[in-house]
C-alpha cells in the first residue's frame, strides 16, 4: 500500500510506503529542502479527484530518514495491509510531535550561555592583572626607549628635544652617534715647528660620511722610528685640537658628510723619530 506525506516546510508531496514510516517512529528528511518532519503527521489522503503528489526520486537520492531515532520493530502483517487511520495520530498528539521536532532541529546553546557570572573577587584580580601588565609594558618600553635614544634621535630628528629634555631630568646623556666606519681621515701631515724647536705641528682633516652628524672622534698620533716602530704614543681628544670657537659647538659633532679641519702643535723635544701614524677612534 502506497501513501502520500506532505512536507509541511515547503508542501513538497512524496509517496512513502508504510514500512518506510514505521523504520524510524515516523520521522522523514525532505528530498527537496532536507528538512526533517514527521512523516505520519503530515499523511495527506490521495482521492481520485485530487491532484497526484509529486513523483519521489529514487529512494537512493532521496534521505527519508533520521539516523538519530532508534529503529523500531518491522510493523506486522495487519499492519503492512492496513487503513491509512492505522498510522496516523490524533490532532493534538501530531502538532506535539511536529513541535518537538522542531525544537529538536533548534541549535543547542554554547555551554559558555550557561556559565554562572564571575563573582566580584575575580573581576577585581582581572582588572589587577590587566592594570599590572599595562605598567610593565609601560616601564618595558621606557627602557627600550632610553637605552636606544640615541638611534631613536637618529632617526627622527624631532624627537632629540624631547629626549634630550628627558635625559636632563633623569641625569643621562644624550650622546650623538659614534660610527667610526663612517669617518675617515682624509689628510694629514706632520711638520716641525720652524719658530719653535723641539715643537711639531700636526695638521689633519676629518670628514664625516655618515647622513647624520656624528661626534668628534679622538685621535691617536704614534711617532716611528726608523723600523717603524712606536717610540712615543698620545691620544687627542676633541678639547686637544679644536680651537676655542669649535670647542663651544663640540656637542653638535660633525655635520653629516662635513669636515673638520685640526691644527695641534705638540712637544716632541727628546723624542728620536722619523715617521708617525694617526687613527680615529671613539673611547
Amino acid at each position: 500500500m502506497t501513501l502520500a506525506t506532505r512536507c509541511p516546510v515547503c508542501g513538497t508531496a512524496f509517496r512513502v510506503q508504510p514500512a518506510q514510516l514505521a523504520a524510524r517512529a515516523g520521522r522523514v528528511r525532505c528530498g527537496k529542502c532536507n528538512g526533517v518532519f514527521d512523516g505520519i503527521a503530515g499523511l495527506v489522503p490521495e482521492t481520485a479527484g485530487a491532484a497526484k503528489p509529486r513523483q519521489p526520486e529514487p529512494l537512493a537520492q532521496l534521505p527519508l530518514f533520521e539516523p538519530e531515532a532508534p529503529p523500531l520493530a518491522p510493523p506486522s502483517a495487519g499492519a503492512a495491509t492496513g487503513e491509512i487511520a492505522a498510522f496516523g495520530f490524533p490532532a493534538d498528539r501530531a502538532g506535539s510531535r511536529s513541535s518537538a521536532d522542531r525544537r529538536a532541529t533548534e541549535e543547542v546553546p554554547a555551554a559558555g550561555f550557561l556559565a554562572p557570572e564571575p563573582s566580584a573577587s575575580a573581576r577585581l584580580r582581572t582588572v589587577a592583572w590587566a592594570v599590572a601588565s599595562a605598567a610593565a609594558l609601560a616601564a618595558l618600553a621606557a627602557q627600550a626607549l632610553l637605552h636606544f635614544r640615541t638611534e631613536i634621535a637618529v632617526l627622527v630628528p624631532e624627537a632629540r628635544a624631547p629626549l634630550a629634555a628627558v635625559c636632563r631630568w633623569l641625569g643621562c646623556e644624550l650622546a650623538l652617534p659614534r660610527r667610526p666606519e663612517l669617518m675617515a681621515i682624509e689628510s694629514s701631515d706632520l711638520q716641525a715647528d720652524r719658530d719653535t724647536e723641539g715643537v711639531i705641528v700636526l695638521n689633519a682633516v676629518v670628514r664625516n660620511r655618515a647622513p647624520f652628524a656624528q661626534e668628534y672622534p679622538a685621535l691617536e698620533l704614534a711617532l716611528t722610528d726608523e723600523r717603524d716602530q712606536p717610540v712615543v704614543r698620545r691620544v687627542l681628544r676633541p678639547e686637544d685640537y679644536l680651537g676655542a670657537a669649535e670647542r663651544a659647538r663640540v656637542v653638535e659633532g660633525i655635520a653629516p658628510g662635513a669636515e673638520a679641519v685640526l691644527r695641534v702643535r705638540l712637544d716632541a723635544s727628546g723624542v728620536r723619530a722619523v715617521g708617525y701614524r694617526l687613527y680615529l677612534f671613539f673611547p
